[in-house]
């Protein structure tokens, strides 16, 4: 019995040093590994924009990414006190601008020029109506847009982009 003891009692604290030793060898403190990746601020495009543009500072921008010249002043008169005559001034800059597309004399790449290089008009547009590039996501978009919808012509994406919102936005 003695010998019985002896073995069980040697069993259980080979067993206790086995799992002791099992315990600390496989507990080991994470390395921190560095890649070198410097810190970024990531925004979205537009995030530094902020104040909304007065009527008239809409106005005269739309006419000129539009038209390619200055708004006149008796013209931008008119405007403004439509643009204030008029409870909703979504409505009104919808009117204006459909106005606007329906002159002979608005600056339009043809739906040819925009079918040649898509990807040279979604970058032209963006430039003209928003001061700033598309980001790899909006080109995207657009340029699977304009591919799957032949029907969509350079004065309505034009259309869209001066009824946006980050376009009323500087």
């Amino acid at each position: 019995m003695n010998m019985r003891t002896f073995r069980e009692i040697f069993v259980s604290k080979l067993f206790l040093i086995f799992a002791f030793c099992l315990v600390f060898s496989s507990c080991k403190k994470e390395e921190d590994i560095l890649y070198g990746v410097k810190g970024v601020e990531v925004f979205p495009q537009g995030a530094d924009k902020g104040k909304v543009k007065s009527p008239e500072q809409f106005l005269s921008i739309l006419y000129a990414n539009l038209f390619q010249q200055a708004l006149p002043s008796n013209q931008l008169v008119q405007l403004s006190r439509l643009v204030q005559s008029i409870g909703d001034k979504d409505v009104a800059y919808e009117i204006i601008i459909s106005n606007f597309m329906n002159r002979p004399d608005v600056i339009l790449p043809t739906n040819e020029e925009m079918r040649e290089d898509i990807e040279a008009f979604i970058e032209d547009t963006y430039k003209r109506f928003f001061v700033r590039p598309p980001s790899e996501i909006e080109k995207v978009y657009f340029i699977n847009y304009l591919e799957n919808n032949q029907d969509v012509t350079p004065e309505l994406v034009f259309f869209a982009f001066a009824l946006s919102e980050e376009y009323r936005i500087y």
